[in-house]
């Protein structure tokens, strides 16, 4: 019975504790050049109050623009997006501090990486100049070996102004159940969704299926919803979105949105796409002239429904974080230099200016862990 005690007592503990915990760290990757930016920064997030502080900058990395955690939080890699010189960089990483110790690099196989993900075993990155992805396996202390699987795509489609003449892969996300890995390529106007074989030694990726979007629209970033049955790839030269349902590595288009006013004739370069942690809500940034995060209620059955757009309140938003307690949006400008706090409202899903800002050259991109 005193055995049952206490462990009654050590798990409302830990309940109270997870409550009340208030202070998560944010990891900002960004854009060295042209030289605003030192590095990689972690500040420490009040989600009380959204106040930051700095708790370590990580100097001597090139254009750290993409980075990822690992599952048990003890390492961050990097993709450093050089051109043809491009390289990923693995860290070791210590929460406490925020500290990031650097344990080696390789060549990323293709020029301008620009998304990276993490799983127990490998990192995949995306390299968008390059048009390939590129699988490297983890070392027991975190450091990355030589690519274990490259594959480039040679495709292109319609667009006039030159950014389709060549496969450009732009996003590598796994899938909620962890089996395929899906990959979005602006260039061809296609999404890849691969076989993903951890284990093997040789063909870690094979292709399940290719879905062709609409021509001229450019695939850049997709998201899931909690629950894993529904998936929303956002578009950059229009801004739409494409509703999916998701089924053992089946997608099926189910709903199409745009993101912008019909009257709107600017620059849309859409940007990033994230749906909350409820699953109520979806949220997609564009730049261009548009500089503006578009709101949507998600409905039972996966397809959305607007609700608002508002502006950024600065120029080139980039990636964007909800934070964890789902009160703040941050959504990181890579022209103005800046990260804008959002309060978010979580029973209707607008956004309003916290009037908070951190300033930092060049962000790109921004984990909450």
């Amino acid at each position: 019975m005193k055995k049952l005690s206490s462990l009654l007592i050590l798990s409302i503990f830990s309940t109270l504790s997870f409550a009340q915990k208030t202070n998560y760290n944010l990891i900002v990757g960004t854009y060295t050049a042209p030289g605003k930016s030192e590095g990689i920064y972690t500040y420490n997030f009040n989600t009380s109050t959204a106040a930051t502080t700095v708790k370590s900058i990580t100097k001597n990395t090139a254009n750290p623009s993409y980075l990822a955690v690992s599952p048990d939080q003890k390492f961050v890699y990097v993709v450093n997006e050089t051109g043809a010189t491009s390289t990923v960089s693995a860290f070791k990483y210590d929460a406490k501090t925020g500290d990031l110790t650097f344990l080696n690099k390789v060549d990323s196989h293709g020029a301008d990486p620009c998304f990276i993900t993490v799983d127990a075993k490998n990192v995949i990155v995306a390299n968008y100049s390059g048009g390939s992805l590129a699988v490297f396996a983890r070392k027991a202390d975190g450091a990355l070996t030589e690519a274990l699987q490259t594959i480039k795509h040679t495709g292109k489609s319609i667009d006039p102004k030159g950014r389709q003449e060549s496969a450009h892969v732009h996003m590598v996300k796994f899938t909620p159940d962890h089996k395929y890995l899906i990959v979005n390529d602006l260039g061809e106007d296609q999404t890849y969704v691969y076989n993903y074989n951890p284990t093997s030694k040789e063909k870690i990726l094979t292709v399940k299926s290719v879905i062709k979007t609409t021509a001229g629209t450019g695939p850049r970033h997709i998201t899931f919803s909690p629950n894993g049955k529904f998936a929303y790839l956002a578009h950059e030269f229009n801004g739409s979105i494409t509703v999916f349902a998701y089924s053992n590595g089946s997608l099926t288009k189910i709903q199409e949105i745009g993101t912008t006013p019909k009257d709107f004739s600017g620059k849309i370069d859409g940007a990033d796409i994230h749906v909350s942690a409820d699953g109520k809500f979806l949220y997609e940034t564009n730049r261009g002239d548009a500089n503006s995060i578009s709101a949507f209620s998600i409905l039972p059955t996966g397809k959305l429904k607007f609700i608002e757009t508002v502006s950024t309140l600065g120029k080139g938003p980039r990636n964007f974080a909800i934070d964890p307690t789902g009160k703040f949006l941050l959504i990181g400008h890579q022209y103005t230099n800046n990260i804008v706090i959002f309060n978010r409202n979580k029973t209707t899903g607008k956004l309003t200016d916290s009037g908070k800002r951190i300033d930092v050259g060049a962000p790109v991109c921004l984990v909450f862990n």
